[in-house]
């Protein structure tokens, strides 16, 4: 079985956060209403910090530092900035994708965490999921200890999801320094560049164009966690 593919939109240069918060809303209600198609939208921002619905305000340690905003997603604190791609996702979540089932939310995470473990294979990094902890993590081959790579957040509005996901293609990870990313002081965040990938945008977007086909149009979807 296969689905139908949402379009796919890449955005050059920086995009300002309101007005990806704006052009959000305005897809997931014409999806709603039946005016407009799917969206996968790839954009990067420049350096700011999001705040989730569970976010801590005491977990934002560099208040000055960037601007701030309330995302309306799920999750805590996340730096958003250059070399980060953020893949922004508009699906009516009353069909199936893939191996995603209509109307099974934990599915779609899932499916998400999939998408990124399957795009950080094609650069021979192995991606894993932790039990407890959202997001995609790596192992550091120098260290042992694991950082975070890539972050799931997800916000599900009549039953069109938007928000997403974002990969550490070459972020400066200094600017992560302002937040307890995702509420977990205990590890690290980490990129392909850290990992001494030597990735361009255009590279990580090729990846991330052929896993989503892997999860989200045919049957080879999402493995078990």
């Amino acid at each position: 079985m296969t689905s139908i593919a949402p379009d796919w939109r890449i955005t050059g240069g920086l995009t300002e956060y309101p007005a990806a918060l704006t052009a959000m809303q305005q897809r997931v209600a014409a999806i709603r209403a039946g005016t407009a198609s799917e969206q996968v939208w790839l954009v990067e921002h420049p350096p700011l910090y999001t705040a989730g619905t569970s976010a801590k305000p005491e977990e934002l340690t560099d208040p000055g530092r960037f601007p701030t905003f309330a995302a309306g997603r799920g999750g805590q604190w996340t730096y958003h900035g250059p070399g980060q791609r953020t893949a922004y996702v508009m699906l009516d979540l009353t069909r199936r994708h893939g191996r995603v089932p209509a109307q099974d939310i934990r599915c779609y995470v899932n499916g998400l965490e999939e998408w990124l473990i399957r795009t950080l294979d094609r650069f021979n990094v192995k991606g894993q999921r932790r039990e407890g902890r959202v997001g995609i993590w790596v192992t550091d081959p120098a260290t042992g200890g694991e950082s975070k790579i890539g972050a799931i957040g997800v916000r599900v509005t009549r039953w069109v999801s938007w928000h997403g996901a974002a990969l550490n293609v070459e972020p400066n990870l200094t600017h992560f320094g302002g937040i307890v990313p995702c509420g977990l002081p205990q590890f690290g965040v980490t990129s392909l560049a850290a990992l001494g990938i030597p990735a361009s945008m255009h590279d990580a977007d090729v990846a991330l164009r052929a896993a989503w086909r892997e999860v989200f149009e045919t049957d080879a979807g999402p493995r078990p966690p």
